[in-house]
């Protein structure tokens, strides 16, 4: 184990020299141009489990970490299907690396609904800079994933002491700051959800690389502990309010793991055709001098094309209604958004299970061995697809669309 400060070797670098992107165009052109650089690498890091420090600070250097900033605040604020889209390109060329911004992308979002004039102005301007947020939402042993033990308690100086330890804590070794869920007592309510906000290096804070998931290798999503770490009441913003009303907090965020397992499908499908012409022999049977002449695999490899461009098409309309929601807040419109984020990621979770399983089928023996990591595309499908079970969301669209039961108000969805 080693914890933040060992990891790091040298200070995170690029935050304050970010450049700043201005509309969604400019915003997929450079994250087309950063998945071209970061894709032939990937292989590499998860075979040896190489963090991706360097990459990450391209990232932020690049200003594709800002492009969700509001426009009055300096940023393009991107449409919700472009910001899919970014996140789609990169998870095809490498999904650890797209994966390690989600939480940075939906704690922005936190801010924009909930801090303060001085919270948005102050954080949305350490994005633009290039800084980066991790999280340090989930624990492990509790009674279900939105259990959360973790407390903030008035220091007696007008700021709050912070203690508990979180798991899944993806981003948060390479973060400038790490959002915390913690529950804090509000008078008259009891306990409720908020957001500290936590720079990296505060004392007691402990960052752990203790992560050893079998995909997603290196996104470093292990330990964060928190003992005694002091709080500014500024850096304390009050998420349960988010729920009081129609939001769409919980499709965004799912917006973008649908963006992730669409991304790794693709991927999969890429390296798979790739194969298949460079390196796979023809079945006797099938009397072709090629491989990518046999007309059932090409049956096969046409139908999980189908699969892919279905899964990128849905996921292009989850974002249409997802930007319809964010500008015209009602319960119908949020609830037509989240029910077409849950079908676009329940496509997603097969798009990226099936293809990256079916690689094998198509490309043959050689491609499993060990040299060729092409095994590393089904481990982060199946991994990154653990996040939330689609059979539930398979549920909420049903009785959504048969008995206009509309989908819970807990953010996963």
């Amino acid at each position: 184990m080693t914890t933040f400060d060992q990891a790091l070797e040298v200070p995170i670098a690029s935050a304050g020299r970010a450049h700043v992107i201005r509309t969604d165009e400019e915003a997929l052109e450079v994250a087309a141009r950063l998945a071209a650089e970061f894709a032939p690498g990937a292989a590499e890091r998860d075979a040896q489990r190489l963090l991706p420090r360097a990459e990450l600070d391209r990232l932020s250097e690049s200003g594709l970490l800002a492009i969700t900033v509001p426009r009055r605040y300096g940023g393009a604020d991107v449409r919700a299907d472009t910001l899919a889209e970014v996140y789609r390109l990169l998870a095809e060329a490498d999904p650890n690396i797209a994966q390690i911004p989600h939480s940075h992308v939906v704690y922005l979002r936190v801010l924009a609904q909930q801090g303060d004039e001085e919270q948005q102005r102050y954080f949305f301007g350490e994005a633009l800079a290039g800084r980066r947020f991790g999280n340090a939402q989930s624990e492990a042993g509790t009674r279900h994933a939105q259990d959360y033990r973790t407390r903030l308690v008035p220091d007696g100086d007008g700021g709050y002491l912070l203690n508990g330890e979180k798991f899944y804590c993806t981003g948060a070794l390479f973060a400038h700051w790490v959002p915390v869920l913690a529950q804090l007592e509000v008078p008259g309510q009891g306990d409720r959800l908020h957001v500290a906000y936590v720079p990296q290096g505060a004392p007691g804070l402990e960052i752990v690389d203790d992560w050893t998931g079998m995909g997603q290798r290196v996104t470093a999503s292990g330990t964060v502990r928190l003992k005694n770490v002091r709080v500014p009441a500024e850096r304390v913003v009050p998420h349960h309010l988010t729920f009081t009303g129609p939001q769409i907090h919980g499709a965004y965020a799912q917006l973008l793991h649908a963006a992730i397992d669409v991304g790794i499908a693709g991927g999969a499908l890429r390296d798979a055709a790739e194969f298949v012409r460079t390196r796979s022999r023809p079945w006797p049977d099938s009397g072709c001098a090629r491989a990518a002449d046999d007309p059932l695999l090409i049956q096969r490899f046409g139908e999980l094309v189908v699969l892919e461009r279905s899964a990128r098409a849905l996921l292009a309309e989850a974002g249409r209604a997802v930007e319809r929601a964010r500008h015209e807040l009602t319960e119908e419109n949020a609830d037509a958004a989240s029910i077409a984020v849950a079908t676009a990621k329940t496509v997603a979770d097969r798009a990226g299970v099936e293809i990256s399983s079916a690689l094998f089928e198509l490309s043959g023996t050689r491609s499993s061995l060990e040299r060729h990591n092409l095994h590393r595309h089904w481990r982060n499908a199946r991994t990154h697809t653990l996040h939330d079970p689609v059979r539930w969301k398979i549920q909420h669209i049903g009785r959504y669309v048969l008995n206009g039961t509309p989908p819970p108000q807990h953010g996963a969805i």
